[in-house]
């Protein structure tokens, strides 16, 4: 699947602070929905620097079938 994903922008985001036990370690961290290049929306995670609605991010990696996004 990593292969159809490639870039998008960033369609809308928000940060997380009170994340589910499993992340907890993560906190604070970034999601966002992806408008893909293909059209489809990705609900993923951004790594680096923020990213604001409206700017261009590529897939920099998956882990553990969670895409990770970062600018530009």
């Amino acid at each position: 699947m990593s292969a159809d994903i490639g870039s998008g922008i960033v369609y809308t985001e928000t940060v997380v602070y009170s994340p589910t036990e499993q992340y907890i370690n993560d906190v604070p961290y970034q999601l966002a929905i992806i408008q893909l290049d293909s059209g489809r929306r990705l609900t993923a995670r951004i790594t680096g620097d923020r990213a604001a609605i409206g700017e261009r991010v590529t897939l920099a990696e998956m882990r553990n079938n969670v895409a990770y996004f970062k600018k530009n």
